[in-house]
């Protein structure tokens, strides 16, 4: 070989002068989700019928995602940066009962119906300041800290409310998030936003490089000049202000605020989250990668729902498809070529 010939780079392939170019990791990841996601579509068609490909359907999946939705592009910051919380499901829970209480409401009468927004988002980011404190400052590990702020998040949510779901009576705050700006309900739009501002976020900033570095190597970023305490803090205050944020659209959804609200959603958001491609051990995120993981999970329930499956039934497939879904992204994702983004 001359001395100036170029070497062939090693992500790519020759073979008899056809040179074979495989995806980028990140666009064989969402492609496999993808393929996931239609796979789950045409179960629906051929078991559910005309009832599954009704428009209606359509947008009645993309509501039910967009509480979900929310929560789990808060844990897609939390577990790209190395940590974990478990406590998202009762911080909404927490929120959605502080947000509809008699004091909250009689404020949002006399002020406007977006104090209700404004407490419930307050609720959620003070959970998850404590909980952020907690761990990069009181070096409490994250699960720990997390399942106390759970517990505690339940039961003065249930002290609040006294067990009792609270009728949330703000017209102008229903009449809001019940509309449908260009056919798609305001709550499919306020995670859309949501989820677009946090993809600018983790991946067109330096708050998002920064996120990844310190989810990969801790101690390494800290040697770089990174305040991984801090840093780690405001990716829980994060995670909590979109709990918040899920527990008023709950609220919306359901014109009740309860401690019972977002029971498990800790479990439904970390496997969205892991399934849409975001490492568990930090270090790697993708907000499409959760939105698609998300768009999954809400598309199964849906078909669940239409064939009257018990919730054994729902459990087990869920199992496989998260299963399926990993598979696909390995299969695609570790091609020659592939890399993380």
């Amino acid at each position: 070989m001359s001395a100036f010939t170029d070497p062939v780079p090693p992500d790519e392939t020759v073979r008899e002068g056809t040179r074979r170019y495989t995806l980028p990791g990140s666009l064989a990841r969402n492609l496999g989700l993808v393929i996931a996601l239609l796979v789950l579509c045409a179960v629906g068609w051929f078991t559910a019928d005309v009832r599954f490909l009704d428009g209606d359907n359509f947008v009645t999946i993309l509501r039910f995602a967009s509480v979900i939705g929310v929560v789990s592009v808060g844990m897609t910051f939390v577990i790209t940066g190395g940590g974990i919380d478990l406590s998202v499901g009762s911080v909404l829970g927490l929120s959605s009962v502080w947000a509809s209480t008699l004091a909250t409401q009689t404020i949002a009468g006399d002020v406007h119906w977006l104090v209700v927004v404004f407490t419930a988002c307050a609720v959620g980011a003070a959970c998850g300041l404590v909980s952020g404190i907690l761990i990069a400052y009181g070096k409490v590990v994250a699960f720990i800290a997390t399942l106390a702020m759970m517990v505690a998040a339940r039961g003065l949510a249930e002290i609040i409310s006294n067990k009792r779901s609270q009728i949330l009576d703000v017209p102008p705050f229903m009449d809001f998030f019940q509309s449908r700006p260009l056919g798609l309900p305001t709550l499919v739009w306020v995670f859309l936003i949501v989820a677009a501002m946090a993809w600018v976020l983790l991946n067109r900033t330096t708050f998002g490089r920064r996120t990844i570095a310190v989810g990969g190597n801790a101690e390494a970023s800290r040697l770089a000049g990174i305040r991984v305490r801090a840093h780690t803090v405001a990716l829980y205050v994060i995670c909590g202000f979109c709990s918040g944020l899920a527990g008023a659209m709950m609220i919306a959804r359901t014109t009740v605020g309860s401690s019972t609200h977002g029971s498990l959603y800790e479990l439904d958001a970390i496997a969205a989250v892991v399934v849409g491609g975001t490492l568990l051990i930090g270090g790697r995120g993708t907000i499409v990668g959760t939105v698609l993981g998300v768009l999954i999970f809400s598309t199964l329930n849906n078909i669940f729902t239409l064939n009257n499956l018990s919730i054994s039934a729902q459990s087990i497939v869920k199992g496989a498809i998260i299963v399926i879904a990993v598979l696909l992204q390995q299969r695609f994702a570790n091609r020659p070529g592939s890399s993380s983004p």
